[in-house]
């Protein structure tokens, strides 16, 4: 009844060969580009985040404009657009990023426009952010300060003029 097949159409014969086509369809031209059309970089394709593994261990800075995630142990200062950091993970230095995602342990300063810690990160330091959000579980020692170019170490939060009266 809902079959596709031309047996069960109207007027169509079982015993009907079908005509074989006489021509192939001939080749299109390309398409030249209009004048409008511009190459960008959204066209390239987004390189996939570094991942460093659980049995690795690295001692010194990593600096990227691209993406990691840690899964093992870094003794030193990290820098990258997004960084994840694993359950297994270790960081003992200074980490900055657009964003972190922390699910292990750093000893040392986090800096970032987002930063999150899951109900599994471990923080010993101190967090500088634009925007925080700590999940219920998550262990953190160390202050957090809000500023709006937390990225920048060299520039501190304005502080207010002592009140006199």
């Amino acid at each position: 009844m809902f079959s596709k097949s031309k047996i069960n159409e109207p007027g169509a014969k079982a015993d009907t060969p079908t005509p074989a086509p006489t021509a192939a369809p001939a080749p299109t031209a390309p398409v030249a580009p209009s004048s409008d059309f511009k190459a960008s970089s959204a066209a390239k394709p987004k390189p996939a985040a570094s991942l460093l593994s659980s049995d690795l261990h690295i001692t010194g800075n990593l600096k990227t404009s691209g993406d990691i995630q840690v899964e093992g142990t870094v003794e030193g200062d990290i820098r990258a657009h997004l960084l994840t950091i694993g359950e297994s993970a270790t960081i003992k230095g200074e980490v900055t990023a657009d964003d972190v995602v922390i699910n292990g342990r750093i000893v040392g300063r986090v800096r970032g426009l987002k930063v999150r810690l899951t109900a599994t990160a471990r923080v010993e330091g101190d967090i500088i952010h634009k925007t925080i959000a700590i999940e219920s579980g998550a262990h953190f020692e160390g202050s957090v300060q809000r500023q709006d170019d937390p990225l920048n170490p060299g520039k501190a939060a304005p502080k207010a003029a002592p009140v006199q009266g």
